[in-house]
């Protein structure tokens, strides 16, 4: 699954990836997006010639249909075997696909013996920032003015390197399928399936973080610092101060 990620790299870097990027949003580093926060998009729902834009979308996919917004906390990831099966997500593949900005992500590991699990952190090990798959929708209340845009990332099997940390992992896209991704238009199974697989375990890195990160109110470079296996024994005291 992906419950945690960081954007912490300056938005020139995205310039060269995308010619046409327009930044319709306030940016600054974050270190710890928690789910139901705003997160940073690229929405297949510009026409020709607008360029790609950049806007806060809220974390948990929201059905139109959904009586209840609540519902978007439970649904932060989508798994991409299933997405053509779940009312949920079936329409939003086919027609409302996005990129979901990011530089990193973090995973807890099971410790054997040990009450607490270790956050680690993955990364591309070129530091480059990435998109994870995203998919999107629009729900409106009738007291609303406009529409909320919430989104979920797509999850599949890990690769072999980050299977030691969990069963699942967000589906990195790389570059070079960004645009298949957001073309518009309806789009069929048998052409997006293939895009939402494992990112080459040779090309990911992942070390342990301090518990720092745990508590979601904490969102500063500290979150991404690496600890020492010496730090991560030491980390029952740190613990218990959040």
């Amino acid at each position: 699954m992906c419950g945690r990620f960081t954007l912490a790299t300056e938005f020139e870097k995205w310039n060269e990836h995308f010619d046409d990027l327009q930044l319709k949003m306030e940016f600054s580093p974050r270190y710890n997006i928690t789910p139901t926060q705003d997160v940073a998009v690229i929405a297949n729902t510009s026409e020709v010639g607008e360029g790609h834009q950049v806007e806060l979308y809220h974390w948990g996919l929201i059905p139109s249909w959904a009586k209840d917004p609540k519902i978007g906390s439970r649904m932060i990831n989508a798994r991409s075997e299933t997405l053509t099966e779940k009312p949920s997500f079936r329409s939003a593949y086919k027609r409302r696909r996005c990129l979901i900005l990011a530089d990193g992500y973090y995973e807890w590991q099971t410790i054997p013996g040990e009450k607490s699990k270790q956050p680690i952190y993955v990364r591309l090990k070129s530091q480059n920032p990435f998109a994870f798959a995203g998919l999107w929708e629009e729900w409106k209340a009738n007291y609303m003015e406009k529409p909320l845009r919430s989104c979920t990332i797509i999850t599949c099997s890990p690769n072999s390197f980050l299977d030691q940390y969990h069963h699942r992992m967000p589906v990195i896209l790389p570059e070079d399928v960004y645009a298949q991704w957001l073309a518009t238009g309806e789009k069929s199974a048998e052409t997006l399936q293939p895009l939402l697989k494992p990112y080459p375990d040779d090309q990911i890195e992942a070390y342990p973080v301090s518990r720092f990160v745990n508590r979601p109110a904490n969102d500063s470079p500290e979150c991404i610092q690496r600890v020492s296996e010496m730090d991560t024994d030491n980390q029952k005291v740190e613990q218990s101060l959040f």
